[in-house]
């Protein structure tokens, strides 16, 4: 046998299997008690009604005998003033249970004999004389004990019940596991969980509650690893400051350019340990509504008066709700990094349903696409040298995918089909 693959099948399967054999039990014990006493009453009613009816037609005139036939048939047997069908005799080992009632009636009063009648109703017949000696026929068609009409509706009205009380129960004791698994699914260490609710069953409040401290230890874990990298980013600069002023009063000369060089890139690494750790924090700044179209254009004029290339494309026409300098910051990374391989770049802003979209677009080589999702992770470069100015620290854009998550946005990276890199970010 093969299992439904998903746990809620299971238990109903297992439920309704259950419930409608316990069902089907008690009541084909209950179908059977009825039949039983079914065919008990009609026996005994038949052989009440037997013995008055032969009794009624031996005492009348025998012109008398025919008008009274007809009142006196019943459903399964009626009475005839012949000698009846031909029909074989009835064996004495195995004979009907309506025979054995007719024998049971007027048998010490009446000589009976039975035959067999086949057909395609096949049926027996009693044979006797009256006490005239004028013959007298039971012909007896023996039937199943009727059932009731509405009986096949009800069981259905029941099964139907029995279907809808199992799926209640196994949807009241898999909601639980179901909210644990989606609320698992969603568990982001770089964006906070959503709380479940710690009530119902104790079971299921202690589960809720296990899962909360879990999401609690991890953000408490994460942010003592952020506050540690911050607190050593922070206290590198001194030293750092330091070692720079000391080359500053060295001799001219190659060995001076590349200690400045190395200080320099310690520096730049330092700030951007810096800056990540700061954005893993999104209650820095607190949201607001700014003009999308103003924001961007801001933002490319300034490129443009440095001397960049940078165009935009598209309008949005909305207010957004946002934090505007973490969104600028993440835009700058974006942009950097396009004029850096590309030297030009290219905004493209619009709506797709619910959500505002914006898209930096480059020329540049673009990035292989196994690679696409591991550069979003701090510290990963794409460029194999350790030169920082063509490799870069490899948080530009780690930085950038941890704000636009504490914005509740997202952001891919994708290959142009035309050559280059679009990086898109999604805000609701």
């Amino acid at each position: 046998m093969k299992w439904p693959r998903t746990l809620a099948s299971r238990l109903a399967l297992i439920f309704f299997t259950g419930l409608v054999l316990a069902y089907g039990l008690s009541f084909g014990l209950q179908a059977y008690e009825r039949y039983i006493s079914s065919r008990s009453m009609m026996l005994s009613n038949l052989e009440q009604d037997v013995a008055t009816s032969v009794a009624i037609l031996d005492r009348l005139p025998a012109v008398e005998r025919a008008a009274w036939l007809p009142r006196l048939e019943r459903r399964t047997y009626r009475y005839s003033l012949n000698q009846g069908l031909s029909g074989e005799a009835m064996p004495s080992s195995d004979p009907p249970m309506a025979a054995e009632s007719i024998v049971k009636a007027i048998g010490s009063d009446y000589r009976l004999t039975f035959q067999e009648i086949p057909g395609p109703n096949a049926h027996f017949q009693a044979h006797l004389k009256l006490a005239d000696g004028a013959p007298l026929t039971i012909d007896v068609t023996p039937a199943a004990v009727p059932v009731a009409r509405w009986l096949p509706v009800v069981l259905l009205i029941q099964l139907a019940v029995l279907l809808l009380c199992t799926w209640l129960a196994v949807r009241l004791a898999i909601r639980p596991l179901t909210r644990l698994s989606q609320a698992v699914d969603n568990l982001d260490p770089d964006k906070p969980g959503v709380q479940l609710d710690e009530s119902g069953p104790r079971e299921v409040r202690y589960a809720a509650v296990a899962f909360n401290a879990l999401q609690a230890r991890i953000a408490a874990h994460l942010k003592e690893r952020m506050q540690l990298l911050a607190a050593i980013s922070h206290d590198l600069q001194t030293p750092i400051t330091r070692m720079k002023l000391r080359v500053e009063v060295m001799d001219d000369g190659t060995e001076k350019d590349k200690l400045w060089s190395d200080l320099g890139e310690m520096e730049h690494l330092v700030r951007e340990g810096v800056a990540y750790a700061r954005s893993m924090d999104s209650s820095t700044e607190a949201p607001c509504r700014v003009n999308l179209d103003a924001f961007l254009d801001s933002l490319v004029f300034d490129y443009q008066d440095s001397g960049a290339q940078v165009a935009r494309h598209g309008n949005s026409a909305s207010l957004l709700e946002t934090r505007p300098h973490a969104l600028r910051r993440v835009l700058v990374n974006l942009v950097d990094n396009a004029l850096k391989f590309a030297g030009a770049a290219e905004l493209e802003v619009g709506r797709e349903g619910d959500l505002t979209v914006i898209r930096v677009l480059d020329n540049g080589p673009g990035i292989p696409a196994g690679e696409l999702d591991e550069v979003l992770k701090p510290f990963y470069r794409v460029e194999g040298s350790r030169n920082r100015s063509t490799g870069g620290t490899g948080l530009g854009l780690a930085i950038a995918h941890q704000l636009i998550q504490a914005m509740g946005g997202r952001l891919t990276l994708s290959n142009r089909a035309s050559g280059g890199l679009c990086a898109q970010i999604e805000l609701k």
